[in-house]
């Protein structure tokens, strides 16, 4: 029995990612050359993957809402995730604040005192985009064509195309019935591409673990330890506290979920992107319960509106800029802060370089600091980015999967029975 447990255990493919990390990271370490040159097993992981997500949110939604008896419950959906997500984003934000003014890991390296301390060259991270305004991000999710928002995997824009395009097959009545069932045989057959692609994960967790380390060495996280433990802690909290909490209002245990994506759970931490698993979370919540209507609308509008790991982070890394440099902060410039992250947060995912642009230029229009001191700060979070990304990864993850329970939940589109039977909850 111990043997077929043991082969059991070789052959899961967490397992498997998480030998690959560790791996990796060896690998980075002793030989940070041939490591650096490991990237592309990542990137071409991760682009598996990515082209796939366009075409499985809209066959997911397209079926899901076309399928649906009642289509006013679509918006309501819709409307109570967005709900949903602010209050998140607060929650998130709030801890974050909360967690960097009492442990102040910026106090006393006094940037501006020492300018040389700068541990990475600012030439390298130059900010060539911003954040979106509201107006602007609101007129960038209707698409130049209905191609075009595939061909760049916009995730808003293929939403917006999926409703629209789900809507009006819902209007057809029984003539867009056969459509609706090619539909939902063609999303069966990226499914399958799916789980294999998934196959592939502890190579691209190889690739990227080795090439942070070779490329930044783990002297990179002492540099900065203490920010990052931190982080780490927040990150904990809200996962353990907030989300916890909100699970035992849905009759759901957080762990019992957590072990239940695993899998999903460890493709995150080895490859820093949430979007990897996608495809995964919305098959996974669907079999665990949820209707394929509510997981296909509300998975992929989290990964724009509910980064509560990016939340998270933003706040901490904004004051600890200000901690850093020496620079006054009230309690109200900090809520001020808080108040103008919830609104660029948004934005981040539409971003090249994501959460660490949006801080760049949250804190730039801020004009707390000089230009050139803030660029000296920015190198300080720059060059730790990459680990902490892991972090703020999951938080996402775990936070778009509980918000589809939770939204689920709230439709009645949950089935609890068979929710405790996937989970072998008594």
């Amino acid at each position: 029995m111990s043997d077929v447990a043991r082969k059991r255990w070789y052959r899961s493919l967490y397992a498997q990612v998480l030998i690959a990390i560790a791996v990796g990271i060896a690998f980075g370490h002793f030989w940070p050359q041939q490591a650096e040159a490991m990237k592309p097993l990542a990137d071409g992981f991760i682009k598996l993957i990515k082209m796939l997500i366009g075409p499985i949110i809209f066959c997911t939604i397209v079926h899901g809402v076309a399928g649906s008896d009642n289509i006013k419950q679509v918006g309501s959906v819709g409307v109570k995730a967005i709900g949903y997500f602010m209050c998140m984003t607060i929650f998130a934000m709030l801890i974050g604040l909360a967690v960097v003014n009492l442990q102040q890991p910026g106090k006393g390296m006094d940037i501006d005192l020492k300018p040389q301390a700068q541990t990475v060259d600012s030439s390298k991270m130059t900010v060539t985009e911003k954040p979106q305004s509201t107006v602007s991000f609101l007129l960038n999710i209707i698409p130049k064509t209905m191609s075009s928002a595939f061909v760049e995997g916009n995730i808003l824009q293929i939403l917006f195309i999926s409703l629209l395009c789900a809507f009006a097959l819902a209007g057809m009545g029984e003539q867009g019935k056969p459509l609706a069932r090619g539909i939902e045989s063609f999303s069966v057959v990226l499914f399958r591409i799916v789980n294999m692609v998934v196959k592939l994960a502890p190579i691209g967790a190889f690739g990227a673990m080795a090439y942070t380390i070779g490329a930044h060495g783990i002297d990179a996280l002492v540099n900065l330890f203490k920010l990052m433990m931190d982080f780490y802690i927040t990150c904990f909290l809200f996962i353990f506290l907030v989300l916890g909490a909100v699970m035992r209002l849905v009759g759901i245990p957080l762990i019992a979920f957590l072990k239940y994506i695993k899998e999903e759970i460890f493709i995150v931490i080895g490859t820093s992107s949430s979007e990897s698993v996608l495809p995964q979370m919305i098959s996974k919540l669907t079999q665990l319960g949820c209707s394929k209507s509510v997981a296909g609308l509300v998975i992929p509008t989290g990964y724009s509106f509910n980064l509560d790991g990016t939340a998270i982070y933003l706040t901490m890394g904004a004051v600890f800029i200000a901690q850093a440099t020496n620079t006054p902060m009230s309690l109200s410039d900090q809520l001020f802060l808080l108040g103008l992250l919830i609104i660029t947060s948004k934005g981040a995912a539409g971003v090249t370089g994501s959460g660490f642009i949006v801080l760049a230029a949250t804190l730039s229009s801020m004009q707390l600091m000089s230009p050139a001191l803030l660029t000296i700060a920015l190198a300080q979070i720059f060059a730790i980015d990459r680990f902490m990304s892991e972090a703020r990864a999951l938080t996402n993850l775990i936070g778009n999967g509980v918000a589809t329970l939770v939204i689920a939940k709230w439709e009645n589109a949950l089935d609890m029975k068979q929710a405790r039977c996937v989970l072998m909850i008594k």
